[in-house]
């Protein structure tokens, strides 16, 4: 099965082609561009450099949140256009599972973590093993509930783009690249949840909607203005 995989859930941009777990090609930004100008060159460039076409792609998969609401929204159009023009299924993961998946093998409790502002990280809780456990349901919550929460374990890693914030809770210190969203991680999730599911038919362009988590910044803003004038 030939995968091509992209995650865009924040600054970073990471595109991969994966032949079953064969990873062909992978590209990845981290330069502060726009992903609505530099995803579709980074796909045509993966596929030129390693001699496939767009129409070879059997399966296309994407990190679905949360992270960056533009971010999100802007892969999450890429591929669902992509995929329904080629008539191909399309998975979406959650960007937290995949960023698990980079620290596949560490040991111990696997705690990724986006920046949500304000003080606050998407977040969820795995325990490592031959494929990160799920203890958590994604969530956003501050760091400090975050301390609490982990305070009953050990041996803690962190990854994601919201490391910096909560880096001083573990001892441990995460390699810089596995801490940045990875396309191979997201078409490893993507795949094993496609493997698993009994009906395939529900991974389809118009099924795939982006995670959130949280009411964007300018909806929570005209909340609580039309909170502060009631």
């Amino acid at each position: 099965m030939l995968i091509l995989s992209l995650d865009s859930a924040a600054t970073v941009a990471s595109v991969a082609l994966v032949r079953d777990e064969t990873v062909l090609g992978e590209y990845t930004l981290n330069a502060g561009n726009t992903h609505s100008v530099t995803l579709l060159p980074m796909i045509e460039h993966l596929l030129k450099m390693t001699g496939k076409k767009i129409e070879d792609i059997d399966l296309f998969a994407i990190s679905e949140g949360p992270g960056s609401f533009t971010g999100v929204r802007i892969g999450a159009a890429c591929i669902k256009g992509l995929a329904f023009q080629y008539d191909k299924p399309c998975v979406g993961v959650s960007t937290l599972e995949a960023l698990a998946y980079n620290l596949r093998g560490f040991g111990g409790i696997i705690c990724p973590c986006m920046n949500a502002r304000r003080d606050q990280v998407y977040t969820a809780l795995f325990r490592d093993g031959d494929y990160p456990v799920r203890l958590t349901d994604d969530m956003a919550i501050s760091v400090s509930e975050l301390s609490e929460m982990l305070s009953g374990y050990e041996n803690v890693y962190f990854c994601g783009d919201g490391y910096f914030l909560v880096s001083h809770l573990s001892d441990f210190k995460t390699p810089d690249r596995l801490c940045l969203q990875s396309g191979v991680s997201v078409a490893a999730v993507a795949k094993r949840k496609y493997d698993l599911c009994e009906d395939r038919s529900v991974f389809t362009s118009d099924s795939l909607a982006p995670t959130y988590l949280r009411k964007p910044q300018a909806e929570r803003e005209r909340e609580e203005r039309l909170k502060n004038e009631n």
